[in-house]
Order: C-alpha cells, then sequence, then structure tokens
C-alpha cells in the first residue's frame, strides 16, 4: 500500500520483504531514499541503517523509519542512526506522503548548498577537498555533460569526458595508457590536485560502458588490494 500511494506520487519504488534483500538491492541501485520498518526478520531495521551507513555512498542517504516501535527510546535510538524522520504506526497515508516530500526537499536543499559550497559556480575545486569518486557522483546525480580536467600534485593531466552524468572516456594526456575504466580507476588514487569541468558538447561512442556506482565500487576494490598487498610487503 505504501508502494502503491508513492508510485502514484511519481516516485520509483524497490520494495523488498526483509532487511538483508533492503541491503542487496540498496548496493545494486542506490535509492534517493529509504524507508524501512524495523522489525523485520534476517536483519530488522537498525542493522540495515546500520550496515548502509558504515559506507561512505550512503553516508547521508536519508531514512525514515515506520514502525509499531513508538516509544521515546525507540525514537531516540532511530535519530541516533541518522534517521531523519520516524513515522509510528498507525500512520495517515497523506502524512506519510507530506515526510517523504519534506525529506527529499530537505535533503536536495542540502546536496546543493554542499555542492555550491564545495564546487562554487564554476566546477572548479580541490581534489584535496572533494575526491574523484564523490566528484562523478555528483556530475551523475546533475547529468553534466562536458570535459573534467584533472591536474595532480606532481602536474600530470587528463581528461574525462561524461555525456548525461555518465563517464564515456578518459585519458591521461602525457602518455597512452590506461585508458578509459582503467584510467579511472587509476585516477582514483589521486588525492591532491585540481579539477574544472567544462560544459560542452561530447560526441563519439560510449568507450567506458558501464554506470558511474560500477566504476567506483569497481575502483574502490582495486584500491583496497593494492593497500592489502602493499602491507604485505
Amino acid at each position: 500500500m505504501v508502494a502503491t500511494v508513492l508510485e502514484k506520487r511519481g516516485y520509483a519504488v524497490i520494495t523488498a520483504t526483509d532487511g538483508e534483500e533492503a541491503l542487496t538491492k540498496a548496493l545494486a541501485n542506490p535509492p534517493d531514499l529509504l524507508i524501512s520498518d524495523v522489525m523485520m526478520p534476517k536483519m530488522d531495521g537498525w542493522a540495515l541503517v546500520k550496515a548502509l551507513r558504515s559506507r561512505p555512498e550512503f553516508a547521508t542517504l536519508p531514512v525514515i523509519f515506520l514502525t509499531a516501535l513508538s516509544s521515546d527510546e525507540d525514537r531516540i535510538r532511530g535519530f541516533r542512526l541518522g534517521a531523519d524522520d520516524y513515522v509510528p504506526k498507525p500512520f495517515r497515508f497523506e502524512e506519510l506522503d507530506l515526510r517523504v516530500a519534506k525529506t527529499m526537499r530537505r535533503t536536495q536543499a542540502m546536496a546543493q548548498e554542499a555542492r555550491e559550497t564545495i564546487l562554487g559556480p564554476s566546477l572548479k575545486g580541490d581534489l584535496a577537498q572533494i575526491g574523484l569518486a564523490a566528484l562523478l557522483t555528483m556530475v551523475e546525480m546533475e547529468r553534466k555533460t562536458g570535459v573534467l580536467t584533472l591536474k595532480n600534485g606532481g602536474g600530470s593531466t587528463a581528461q574525462i569526458l561524461v555525456r548525461n552524468g555518465r563517464v564515456v572516456h578518459a585519458r591521461l594526456d602525457d602518455r597512452p595508457d590506461p585508458v578509459d575504466a582503467e584510467c579511472v580507476y587509476y585516477l582514483l588514487a589521486w588525492s591532491t590536485g585540481n579539477f574544472e569541468l567544462v560544459t560542452c558538447e561530447v560526441e563519439g561512442v560510449d568507450r567506458v560502458q558501464t554506470s558511474t556506482m560500477n566504476l567506483l565500487l569497481e575502483g574502490a576494490r582495486r584500491l583496497d588490494e593494492s593497500s592489502q598487498h602493499d602491507l604485505s610487503i
């Protein structure tokens, strides 16, 4: 019933029958908002939100708990986990609709404020202040098209071409390899330097052929493997 009401309001809704399924689906297709019960089989709502909050990409995911647990202690626990709202059962669908809309507006306003603070109006910034992973996520969210130029602390430069928020080509300026997805994985390790996004038309085929999330997950896996290898040496 909740899904039906929200879909009628124009939201795309993904449902899960328990916490484990919700975690799997959220990792595969990151949502803009999580509405969760607390008492669920396999993984309860507390554990679900804690598991998501432990991952950087879900650190600011808005959460609304929808539960029969209505004591002050339960509410406090929910808000301590970072919940944006706590709706006790029984509830009116009109109230839930309003709370979802309010939470989404607040989250979008905070994201826009953060973007303007970090990037500024010209989409320039410091890689030490905002990493490439967060930058590509913002570019995808805003469906930007153009050329993202990176320059690291050592003076090396690279170009990432994005179309409608997706990376379609990437290359280094001073050598032929790596390119495309491999180049993005390489650039994710750049922690100092600066960047600038110039909006323009981007022609040509998509040579990367994968989503930003897949790029970032694979890049994070490779960085972890590299770190573990260095430690073993």
